[in-house]
Protein backbone atom coordinates (compact mmCIF):
# COMPACT_ATOMS: atom_id res chain seq x y z
CA UNK A 1 0.00 0.00 0.00
CA UNK A 2 2.61 2.63 0.73
CA UNK A 3 4.57 1.84 -2.44
CA UNK A 4 1.32 2.48 -4.37
CA UNK A 5 0.80 5.80 -2.49
CA UNK A 6 4.32 6.29 -3.24
CA UNK A 7 3.52 5.90 -7.19
CA UNK A 8 0.46 7.92 -6.72
CA UNK A 9 2.46 10.73 -5.39
CA UNK A 10 5.35 10.69 -8.31
CA UNK A 11 2.76 10.17 -10.88
CA UNK A 12 1.37 13.48 -9.95
CA UNK A 13 4.79 15.01 -9.82
CA UNK A 14 5.47 13.87 -13.13
CA UNK A 15 2.41 15.22 -14.70
CA UNK A 16 3.12 18.53 -12.91
CA UNK A 17 6.93 18.61 -14.47
CA UNK A 18 5.95 17.39 -18.21
CA UNK A 19 3.35 20.41 -17.85
CA UNK A 20 5.46 22.56 -16.72
CA UNK A 21 8.07 22.61 -18.88
CA UNK A 22 6.66 22.08 -22.11
CA UNK A 23 4.82 25.50 -22.74
CA UNK A 24 3.74 24.05 -26.45
CA UNK A 25 1.18 21.67 -25.14
CA UNK A 26 -2.08 22.24 -25.70
CA UNK A 27 -4.06 22.78 -22.70
CA UNK A 28 -7.65 21.83 -22.40
CA UNK A 29 -10.66 23.36 -20.78
CA UNK A 30 -9.69 22.46 -17.48
CA UNK A 31 -6.60 23.57 -17.78
CA UNK A 32 -6.73 26.76 -19.50
CA UNK A 33 -7.26 30.37 -17.82
CA UNK A 34 -10.66 31.25 -18.67
CA UNK A 35 -12.79 34.42 -19.30
CA UNK A 36 -16.79 34.55 -19.64
CA UNK A 37 -18.40 37.16 -21.72
CA UNK A 38 -20.76 39.57 -19.41
CA UNK A 39 -23.32 42.23 -20.75
CA UNK A 40 -24.54 44.37 -17.69
CA UNK A 41 -28.44 45.01 -17.99
CA UNK A 42 -27.56 48.63 -17.64
CA UNK A 43 -25.44 48.61 -20.36
CA UNK A 44 -26.61 52.02 -21.57
CA UNK A 45 -28.41 53.06 -25.23
CA UNK A 46 -28.37 49.96 -26.99
CA UNK A 47 -31.75 47.48 -27.81
CA UNK A 48 -31.74 44.01 -26.96
CA UNK A 49 -30.69 43.05 -30.65
CA UNK A 50 -27.40 45.31 -30.34
CA UNK A 51 -27.10 44.08 -27.02
CA UNK A 52 -26.77 40.50 -27.98
CA UNK A 53 -24.96 41.26 -31.32
CA UNK A 54 -22.26 43.13 -28.11
CA UNK A 55 -22.12 39.30 -26.10
CA UNK A 56 -21.64 37.62 -29.32
CA UNK A 57 -18.59 39.86 -30.04
CA UNK A 58 -17.53 39.82 -26.66
CA UNK A 59 -17.58 35.76 -26.99
CA UNK A 60 -15.77 35.62 -30.11
CA UNK A 61 -13.32 38.00 -28.80
CA UNK A 62 -12.94 35.35 -25.84
CA UNK A 63 -12.89 32.48 -28.31
CA UNK A 64 -10.45 34.25 -30.72
CA UNK A 65 -7.73 34.57 -28.48
CA UNK A 66 -8.27 31.13 -26.77
CA UNK A 67 -9.92 32.03 -23.27
CA UNK A 68 -13.09 30.05 -23.54
CA UNK A 69 -14.23 26.90 -22.06
CA UNK A 70 -15.35 25.47 -18.89
CA UNK A 71 -15.20 27.88 -16.06
CA UNK A 72 -17.68 27.10 -12.89
CA UNK A 73 -17.38 30.25 -11.17
CA UNK A 74 -16.71 32.54 -13.63
CA UNK A 75 -15.13 34.68 -11.99
CA UNK A 76 -13.05 36.36 -14.73
CA UNK A 77 -15.45 38.37 -17.13
CA UNK A 78 -15.10 40.64 -20.36
CA UNK A 79 -17.47 43.11 -20.01
CA UNK A 80 -18.43 46.53 -22.29
CA UNK A 81 -20.52 49.70 -21.55
CA UNK A 82 -21.85 51.71 -24.55
CA UNK A 83 -22.38 55.55 -24.27
CA UNK A 84 -23.53 57.03 -27.33
CA UNK A 85 -21.93 60.15 -28.37
CA UNK A 86 -24.09 61.17 -31.01
CA UNK A 87 -26.66 60.69 -33.31
CA UNK A 88 -27.89 62.13 -36.46
CA UNK A 89 -30.97 61.63 -38.42
CA UNK A 90 -30.87 61.89 -42.42
CA UNK A 91 -34.13 62.86 -43.76
CA UNK A 92 -34.03 60.82 -46.43
CA UNK A 93 -36.53 57.57 -48.09
CA UNK A 94 -35.68 55.27 -46.10
CA UNK A 95 -34.36 57.51 -43.36
CA UNK A 96 -30.63 56.92 -42.30
CA UNK A 97 -29.33 56.77 -38.24
CA UNK A 98 -25.90 58.09 -38.15
CA UNK A 99 -24.64 56.93 -34.96
CA UNK A 100 -21.19 57.61 -32.98
CA UNK A 101 -20.57 55.36 -29.71
CA UNK A 102 -18.18 54.57 -27.33
CA UNK A 103 -17.36 51.22 -26.30
CA UNK A 104 -15.18 50.59 -22.89
CA UNK A 105 -13.96 47.25 -22.47
CA UNK A 106 -13.12 46.22 -19.02
CA UNK A 107 -11.29 42.67 -18.15
CA UNK A 108 -11.76 42.10 -14.53
CA UNK A 109 -12.30 39.60 -11.27
CA UNK A 110 -16.17 40.27 -10.69
CA UNK A 111 -15.98 38.61 -7.48
CA UNK A 112 -13.52 40.68 -5.71
CA UNK A 113 -14.25 43.62 -8.15
CA UNK A 114 -10.88 44.91 -9.27
CA UNK A 115 -10.20 45.83 -12.80
CA UNK A 116 -7.22 43.87 -14.76
CA UNK A 117 -7.24 45.86 -18.07
CA UNK A 118 -9.43 48.45 -19.72
CA UNK A 119 -9.89 49.59 -23.60
CA UNK A 120 -12.40 52.55 -24.96
CA UNK A 121 -12.63 53.07 -28.92
CA UNK A 122 -15.31 55.19 -30.20
CA UNK A 123 -17.55 53.81 -33.12
CA UNK A 124 -19.68 55.00 -35.87
CA UNK A 125 -22.79 52.96 -37.60
CA UNK A 126 -25.83 53.58 -39.83
CA UNK A 127 -28.75 51.84 -40.47
CA UNK A 128 -32.44 52.97 -41.80
CA UNK A 129 -33.41 52.11 -38.43
CA UNK A 130 -32.42 53.03 -34.74
CA UNK A 131 -31.31 48.96 -33.73
CA UNK A 132 -29.79 48.74 -37.63
CA UNK A 133 -27.44 51.82 -37.07
CA UNK A 134 -26.50 50.38 -33.37
CA UNK A 135 -25.54 46.61 -34.80
CA UNK A 136 -23.49 48.35 -37.74
CA UNK A 137 -21.86 49.44 -34.68
CA UNK A 138 -21.25 47.47 -32.95
CA UNK A 139 -20.37 44.75 -36.13
CA UNK A 140 -17.19 47.06 -36.68
CA UNK A 141 -15.51 45.36 -33.59
CA UNK A 142 -13.18 43.42 -35.22
CA UNK A 143 -11.26 40.69 -32.36
CA UNK A 144 -8.74 40.29 -34.06
CA UNK A 145 -7.68 43.68 -34.20
CA UNK A 146 -4.09 44.93 -32.31
CA UNK A 147 -5.89 46.45 -29.76
CA UNK A 148 -8.08 44.06 -28.74
CA UNK A 149 -5.32 41.37 -28.47
CA UNK A 150 -3.43 44.52 -26.10
CA UNK A 151 -6.25 44.12 -23.95
CA UNK A 152 -6.55 40.10 -23.68
CA UNK A 153 -3.04 40.36 -23.19
CA UNK A 154 -3.05 42.22 -20.54
CA UNK A 155 -5.95 40.43 -18.90
CA UNK A 156 -4.64 37.30 -19.28
CA UNK A 157 -0.94 38.54 -17.15
CA UNK A 158 -3.21 40.07 -14.69
CA UNK A 159 -5.28 36.83 -14.08
CA UNK A 160 -1.93 34.92 -13.60
CA UNK A 161 -0.89 37.29 -10.95
CA UNK A 162 -3.71 36.58 -8.90
CA UNK A 163 -3.68 32.94 -9.01
CA UNK A 164 0.19 33.29 -7.96
CA UNK A 165 -0.62 36.30 -5.44
CA UNK A 166 -3.62 34.07 -4.16
CA UNK A 167 -2.00 30.85 -3.98
CA UNK A 168 -1.20 30.24 -0.24
CA UNK A 169 -4.70 30.71 -0.31
CA UNK A 170 -6.51 28.70 -2.38
CA UNK A 171 -4.11 25.84 -1.13
CA UNK A 172 -5.46 26.43 2.13
CA UNK A 173 -8.74 26.27 1.39
CA UNK A 174 -8.26 22.95 -0.15
CA UNK A 175 -6.71 21.55 3.01
CA UNK A 176 -9.50 22.88 4.89
CA UNK A 177 -12.03 21.56 2.48
CA UNK A 178 -10.21 18.34 2.73
CA UNK A 179 -10.21 18.35 6.71
CA UNK A 180 -13.90 18.86 6.32
CA UNK A 181 -13.98 15.66 4.25
CA UNK A 182 -15.56 17.85 1.50
CA UNK A 183 -12.80 16.25 -0.76
CA UNK A 184 -14.10 16.65 -4.36
CA UNK A 185 -14.72 20.37 -3.39
CA UNK A 186 -11.03 20.39 -2.21
CA UNK A 187 -9.82 18.72 -5.63
CA UNK A 188 -12.00 21.27 -8.01
CA UNK A 189 -10.32 24.58 -6.33
CA UNK A 190 -6.91 22.81 -6.66
CA UNK A 191 -7.46 21.55 -10.45
CA UNK A 192 -9.39 24.98 -11.10
CA UNK A 193 -5.86 26.69 -11.13
CA UNK A 194 -4.45 27.20 -14.83
CA UNK A 195 -1.50 25.33 -15.74
CA UNK A 196 -0.10 28.24 -17.48
CA UNK A 197 -0.23 29.71 -13.83
CA UNK A 198 3.16 27.94 -13.34
CA UNK A 199 4.00 28.75 -9.79
CA UNK A 200 0.63 27.93 -8.20
CA UNK A 201 -0.26 25.05 -10.56
CA UNK A 202 2.69 23.14 -9.60
CA UNK A 203 1.75 23.72 -6.19
CA UNK A 204 -1.54 22.87 -6.70
CA UNK A 205 -0.82 19.32 -8.15
CA UNK A 206 1.62 18.41 -5.06
CA UNK A 207 -1.48 19.15 -3.06
CA UNK A 208 -4.08 17.09 -5.17
CA UNK A 209 -2.41 13.78 -5.03
CA UNK A 210 -2.45 13.29 -0.48
CA UNK A 211 -6.03 14.69 -0.81
CA UNK A 212 -7.35 12.00 -3.43
CA UNK A 213 -5.70 9.51 -1.14
CA UNK A 214 -7.77 10.95 1.61
CA UNK A 215 -10.91 10.48 -0.61
CA UNK A 216 -10.63 7.16 -1.89
CA UNK A 217 -9.56 5.76 1.51
CA UNK A 218 -12.67 7.45 2.79
CA UNK A 219 -15.16 6.01 -0.25
CA UNK A 220 -13.19 2.69 0.39
CA UNK A 221 -14.28 2.15 4.49
CA UNK A 222 -18.03 3.49 3.68
CA UNK A 223 -18.11 0.88 0.43
CA UNK A 224 -16.31 -2.03 2.72
CA UNK A 225 -18.93 -1.10 5.70
CA UNK A 226 -22.09 -1.02 3.20
CA UNK A 227 -20.93 -4.41 1.20
CA UNK A 228 -20.03 -5.69 4.59
CA UNK A 229 -23.38 -5.19 5.93
CA UNK A 230 -25.40 -6.40 2.91
CA UNK A 231 -23.13 -9.54 3.07
CA UNK A 232 -24.16 -10.26 6.82
CA UNK A 233 -28.06 -9.43 6.50
CA UNK A 234 -28.11 -12.40 3.55
CA UNK A 235 -25.53 -14.56 3.36
CA UNK A 236 -26.71 -16.16 -0.50
CA UNK A 237 -26.52 -14.93 -3.69
CA UNK A 238 -28.61 -11.65 -3.48
CA UNK A 239 -26.50 -11.06 -0.76
CA UNK A 240 -23.44 -10.89 -2.53
CA UNK A 241 -25.10 -9.56 -5.53
CA UNK A 242 -25.41 -6.48 -3.05
CA UNK A 243 -22.06 -6.50 -1.72
CA UNK A 244 -20.58 -6.58 -5.21
CA UNK A 245 -22.36 -2.98 -6.31
CA UNK A 246 -20.94 -1.32 -2.95
CA UNK A 247 -16.82 -3.68 -3.94
CA UNK A 248 -17.42 -2.02 -7.29
CA UNK A 249 -16.88 0.74 -6.20
CA UNK A 250 -13.54 0.43 -4.43
CA UNK A 251 -10.32 1.70 -5.90
CA UNK A 252 -7.48 -0.63 -5.78
CA UNK A 253 -5.08 1.90 -4.10
CA UNK A 254 -7.16 2.26 -0.95
CA UNK A 255 -6.05 2.01 2.46
CA UNK A 256 -8.28 -0.86 2.63
CA UNK A 257 -8.73 -2.84 -0.43
CA UNK A 258 -7.20 -5.97 1.21
CA UNK A 259 -9.95 -6.22 3.47
CA UNK A 260 -12.44 -6.09 0.94
CA UNK A 261 -10.18 -8.49 -0.96
CA UNK A 262 -10.51 -10.45 2.29
CA UNK A 263 -14.52 -9.72 2.19
CA UNK A 264 -14.78 -11.10 -1.59
CA UNK A 265 -12.55 -13.89 -1.07
CA UNK A 266 -14.64 -14.61 2.03
CA UNK A 267 -18.13 -14.61 0.01
CA UNK A 268 -16.60 -16.30 -2.71
CA UNK A 269 -15.73 -19.67 -0.46
CA UNK A 270 -19.09 -19.06 1.09
CA UNK A 271 -21.04 -19.35 -2.31
CA UNK A 272 -19.22 -22.77 -3.25
CA UNK A 273 -19.94 -24.33 -0.07
CA UNK A 274 -23.61 -23.06 -0.48
CA UNK A 275 -24.38 -24.45 -3.59
CA UNK A 276 -21.43 -24.64 -5.28
CA UNK A 277 -21.50 -21.58 -7.39
CA UNK A 278 -19.16 -19.28 -9.09
CA UNK A 279 -19.41 -15.68 -8.12
CA UNK A 280 -17.99 -13.70 -11.31
CA UNK A 281 -17.79 -10.43 -9.56
CA UNK A 282 -13.57 -9.36 -9.17
CA UNK A 283 -13.10 -6.47 -7.58
CA UNK A 284 -10.93 -3.67 -9.69
CA UNK A 285 -7.48 -4.71 -10.31
CA UNK A 286 -4.40 -2.71 -9.43
CA UNK A 287 -2.49 -1.85 -12.77
CA UNK A 288 1.52 -1.01 -13.82
CA UNK A 289 2.85 2.01 -12.78
CA UNK A 290 1.78 3.59 -16.54
CA UNK A 291 -1.64 3.16 -16.23
CA UNK A 292 -1.74 4.09 -12.77
CA UNK A 293 0.22 7.36 -13.80
CA UNK A 294 -3.24 7.87 -16.38
CA UNK A 295 -5.55 6.65 -14.09
CA UNK A 296 -5.05 8.23 -10.64
CA UNK A 297 -4.39 11.93 -12.89
CA UNK A 298 -7.76 11.21 -14.99
CA UNK A 299 -9.64 10.29 -11.88
CA UNK A 300 -8.90 13.56 -9.99
CA UNK A 301 -9.36 15.53 -12.71
CA UNK A 302 -13.04 13.91 -12.95
CA UNK A 303 -13.65 14.55 -10.08
CA UNK A 304 -12.98 18.12 -10.41
CA UNK A 305 -15.46 18.10 -13.46
CA UNK A 306 -18.30 16.38 -12.22
CA UNK A 307 -17.76 18.83 -8.80
CA UNK A 308 -17.93 21.74 -11.41
CA UNK A 309 -20.94 20.44 -13.31
CA UNK A 310 -23.23 20.10 -10.47
CA UNK A 311 -22.47 23.90 -9.58
CA UNK A 312 -24.88 26.49 -10.92
CA UNK A 313 -22.81 27.97 -13.87
CA UNK A 314 -23.79 31.61 -13.67
CA UNK A 315 -23.17 34.26 -11.15
CA UNK A 316 -26.31 36.60 -10.95
CA UNK A 317 -24.55 39.52 -9.14
CA UNK A 318 -21.14 40.81 -9.69
CA UNK A 319 -19.27 42.95 -7.83
CA UNK A 320 -18.16 45.58 -10.82
CA UNK A 321 -19.82 48.86 -9.32
CA UNK A 322 -17.56 51.89 -10.13
CA UNK A 323 -15.77 50.05 -12.95
CA UNK A 324 -17.68 52.61 -15.26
Amino acid sequence: MKKNIFILISSFMIFRLCYSQNNGTKTDDYGRITISAYVPSDIGSLNAPAQNALKNRLDRMITKNGLGGASYDQRFILTAKVQKLSSNKVPSTPPVYDYEIEVTFIIGDAIEGTIFSSLSTTILGSGNTESSAEISAIKKIKESSPEYQKLIDEGKKRIIEYYNSKCDFILKEAQTLASQNNFDEAIYKLTQVPEVCKDCYSKAMDAVAPIYQKQIDRQCKISLNDATNAWNTNQNSTGADQASSYLSNIDPNASCYKEAQALSDKIVARLKEIDQREWNFKLKQQQDDADITKERIKAARDIGVAYGNNQPKTITTYNIRGWW
